[in-house]
């Protein structure tokens, strides 16, 4: 990543070795030696040898872009290539990052101007093709064609400045081919999707907040050839408030919890070099038989209330959220209800199940909502404080929700609730330890937790406020099921 290396440790599986200089010129001859995952560099310098300072490697699964080109200068006979790194770094004490690295060499080996260019390219072209074979295969076209929909609105209203300072230099780099719509009105991005030929694209990606990414997954849902457009890989870019899906790429990918550029640094490298891996959806259906499709969350009671309540916070970022659970504690709701859920099954049985249903899209799982729910559904009858059905690791960048989930495609929804006998110390101590995902360690009273796979809600009144993705719903009965691996996002973790 970027560190010193002792090159006795070097594998034997050498491919290219040659003696190049760094550029800017520093009058130190370097051994540049290529393995199949690995760069390394020797300054043959005595005056390098003696600091410690004499030898670094980069991994070839940082890297995005390899290139070779000509010097400026007609009279300057070098080759040269740049290879462009974004390992993860961080400083002692504080989450890595992807950081981005440039480093550029030239070689003289030869007094023919077209020789040296020829090693350089031969160099760049390798590099290229070794960064390509790294982890799993990408299974995109290269270069790639993104649509982009980005919401200028989203969060303090920076996504705009943002993507053009910390995304597009990265996709220019990678050679990726995008284009930018920008939203300028609710659900224009939904009917886009919903209307608009997609095949001049190879994924589409969401630079906003959850609410975004919750318009594209319905709109492609509500096609007549949805069963295959859901399919087309989606990709996150944190530009709103929550970034709960990001957060949760962000984590599966391997990187360490952060937000802000550095979450934004991390998610543009993940669009750069994933490869699409399935991605659970949930099919709810309201009282008034509207059918929606959720890929985050569906929350009753005190979440959705600071997540709405927060919104006249907006301005201070992720933030509004911390602002929001305060002012909600100092007067604490409770709601009525019915809770209903389907305990989750054994992984293979639930594979199996919903590889049958996501053809037809039957949410066999469930009765009519005017039915009673089957006999072997568990139900609990309460006063609430909150409700909470997760499918993703994390409930906003900073909320480290489910940490159990390792991927977006396991198949199940991650129950939680509390009822009216939850302490305000216990709401606090609840909110502070899903920083770090350690609330399930600490046994709150009265916090639920139970893996389902579908799930009923029957509020007795519609005064309280219901959310699915973030994005306000009516307070009134809904239920829903899983569809596991139903779409596909771009991840570096595994593909379940």
């Amino acid at each position: 990543m970027g560190e010193a290396h002792d090159l006795s440790t070097v594998p034997t599986d050498v491919l290219l070795c040659d003696t190049f200089s760094q550029v800017p010129e520093d009058g130190n001859a370097l051994s540049l030696l290529l393995t199949r995952t690995q760069l390394f560099i020797q300054s043959l310098s005595a005056t390098s040898a003696s600091s410690g300072s004499s030898r670094a490697s980069f991994h070839l699964s940082d890297c995005i872009s390899c290139r070779a080109f000509r010097g400026k200068d007609s009279r300057d006979i070098g080759g040269y290539f740049t290879a462009i790194f974004f390992p993860l770094r961080g400083m002692l004490g504080t989450a890595a990052y992807r950081q981005r690295i440039s480093r550029t060499f030239r070689t003289e080996a030869s007094r023919d101007r077209e020789q040296n260019l020829k090693l350089a390219r031969t160099w760049a072209q390798k590099i290229c093709l070794l960064f390509d074979e790294q982890g799993h295969p990408r299974l995109l076209p290269s270069p790639a064609r993104f649509l982009v929909l980005l919401n200028p609105r989203g969060g303090t209203g920076k996504a705009f400045s943002l993507f053009e300072t910390h995304v597009m230099p990265m996709l220019t780099e990678a050679n990726a081919h995008f284009t930018l719509l920008v939203t300028e009105r609710p659900n224009q991005a939904r009917e886009l999707v919903r209307e608009r030929d997609l095949s001049a694209w190879d994924a589409i990606v969401v630079m906003s907040g959850d609410g975004l990414m919750f318009e594209v997954i319905n709109g492609l849902m509500e096609r007549p050839d949805w069963a295959t457009t859901i399919k087309k890989p989606l990709s996150i870019l944190p530009g709103g408030s929550g970034n709960a899906l990001a957060a949760s790429i962000n984590h599966y990918s391997g990187h360490q919890q952060v937000t802000g550029t550095k979450l934004l640094t991390n998610c543009a490298f993940i669009l750069c070099k994933g490869h699409p891996v399935p991605l659970d959806i949930v099919s709810l259906t309201t009282s008034s038989q509207q059918r929606i499709f959720s890929f985050l969350s569906l929350a009753w009671g005190f979440i959705s209330d600071v997540d709405i309540e927060s919104e006249k916070y907006r301005f201070m970022g992720y933030a509004r959220f911390s602002v929001g659970t305060f002012v909600r504690l100092t007067a604490l709701r409770t709601y009525r209800g019915r809770l209903s859920y389907l305990p989750a099954i054994s992984s293979s049985e639930s594979s199996s199940a919903d590889r049958t249903e996501t053809r037809v899209l039957e949410d066999s799982l469930v009765v009519p909502l005017d039915q009673p729910v089957p006999s072997h559904w568990h139900t609990v009858e309460d006063q609430f404080v909150l409700v909470l059905a997760l499918y993703q690791s994390h409930l906003g960048a900073e909320h480290f929700t489910a940490p159990m989930v390792k991927g977006p495609g396991e198949g199940n929804i991650h129950l939680f609730y509390a009822n009216s006998r939850i302490s305000r110390t216990s709401l606090i101590k609840l909110f502070i330890a899903m920083e770090k995902g350690t609330h399930l360690d600490q046994e709150i009273a009265h916090l639920i937790h139970v893996p389902v796979v579908a799930f009923r809600i029957e509020p007795s009144e519609s005064t309280g406020i219901m959310t699915v993705d973030g994005e306000v719903i009516e307070c009134s009965p809904i239920q829903g099921q899983i569809h596991r691996g139903l779409g596909h996002v771009l991840s570096l973790g595994p593909q379940l």
